[in-house]
């Protein structure tokens, strides 16, 4: 499984200048790359090199090691857009502190106590302290292919990656089903709710101010847009970490997998009012999901995921399917049993029935 561990690094005055203008250089040098490459329709990273690696590092003074990283960067760049279906217009440009990827040849942890670094620079190597926290320093152990040198509100971070081994999983007989929702971003099948009422009062809160101070339009509203850039984004972040921490701490006390509806392509599949458009657009269903995964990956807890079809609209009870059982968003009443009960709280039981036939299906194979 891989993780990263982001640390963060403590220069100095003068090395803080020196990552900088590091980071200018290299992305320049990227967007030069992708100019050349789009205009001769050469973006693999094999022949982007043959192309161009020796101007570039004659234009920008780059030593042989970043040349290459940068050549895998604008490769990597296209290849993701490309295997996002996005239409190109032009050639990616790069912003001038967007991050940059190291290897081992040009970055290198210190031994010993001393938490450092000696990275590459522009002005040459350069040896960095870092700090960061227990969980982050466990998972340094495990690290393995490139690290990101990221420029982030002011402070500078490296992003490494670890390749952690899977542990070995628990034995399970049930499992915790869960319903993941806009109204209560989720619901598990014990009847616990993790009520999405903060970060919909956030949602609104970064709403108001973004249209206040989008209508205003001077130059002190455009500053202060820019400080509110991704403070909403990252409450919820906070907010998706803290409640899969929860649930993966329930179901690994009480010796349980997890049961999670399998919602890709949600969005092309679902329509929903006017008015819900925003909130539904802002549902980081994606993003809680893999944060329960790694989570229960990591604790040695099995994810089941099964289909969503009818989760709602299906009697825990009697079986019976039917979209008159939602009488309204937040209830269920069947028509043919009379079983009544939360709606959220139905899905979940529903997940939990699905992922343990699934779970025993497996286990027969």
């Amino acid at each position: 499984m891989k993780l990263v561990a982001n640390i963060q690094l403590t220069p100095t005055k003068q090395q803080a200048k020196s990552l900088k203008d590091t980071l200018e250089r290299c992305n320049a040098a990227c967007t030069e790359l992708s100019r050349r490459g789009y205009a001769v329709d050469t973006v693999r990273q094999y022949d982007l090199h043959k192309l161009a690696y020796a101007d570039i590092r004659k234009e920008f003074d780059l030593t042989a090691q970043a040349a290459v990283r940068c050549i895998a960067k604008v490769a990597d760049a296209y290849a993701t857009t490309k295997a996002n279906h996005h239409e190109l217009e032009g050639p990616i440009r790069f912003r001038k502190h967007a991050a940059q990827p190291y290897d081992d040849r040009i970055l290198r942890f210190l031994p010993g106590d001393a938490a450092m670094v000696s990275i590459w620079t522009v002005t040459g190597r350069e040896k960095i302290s870092f700090v960061c926290g227990e969980r982050q320093r466990a998972l340094l152990a495990y690290r393995k292919g490139e690290v990101d040198l990221m420029h982030v509100r002011g402070k500078w971070y490296l992003a490494c990656v670890c390749d952690v081994p899977d542990p070995e999983k628990i034995g399970i007989e049930d499992v915790l089903g869960v319903d993941l929702g806009v109204v209560n971003i989720a619901f598990d099948s014990d009847g616990r709710a993790y009520t999405g009422a903060t970060v919909e009062a956030a949602r609104q809160k970064f709403n108001r101010c973004r249209a206040g101070l989008q209508k205003c339009g001077s130059r002190g509203a455009k500053r202060r847009l820019k400080k509110l850039s991704g403070k909403e984004a990252r409450f919820r972040k906070h907010e998706n970490h803290r409640i899969s921490k929860e649930i993966v701490a329930n179901a690994e006390r009480s010796r349980r997998g997890i049961g999670l509806e399998d919602l890709t392509h949600i969005r092309k599949r679902t329509k929903v009012r006017r008015a819900q458009r925003n909130r539904h657009s802002s549902w980081s269903f994606a993003q809680l999901r893999a944060f329960v995964t790694y989570k229960a990956i990591r604790a040695g807890i099995p994810v089941i995921l099964v289909d969503p079809r009818d989760t709602s609209r299906g009697c825990p009870e009697c079986g019976v399917v039917d979209k008159r059982n939602r009488t309204t968003q937040d209830r269920f009443s069947c028509i043919s049993c009379g079983h009544t009960e939360a709606a959220d709280r139905v899905g979940a039981r529903n997940i939990r029935s699905r992922a343990l036939a699934a779970n025993l299906l497996s286990r027969a194979a």
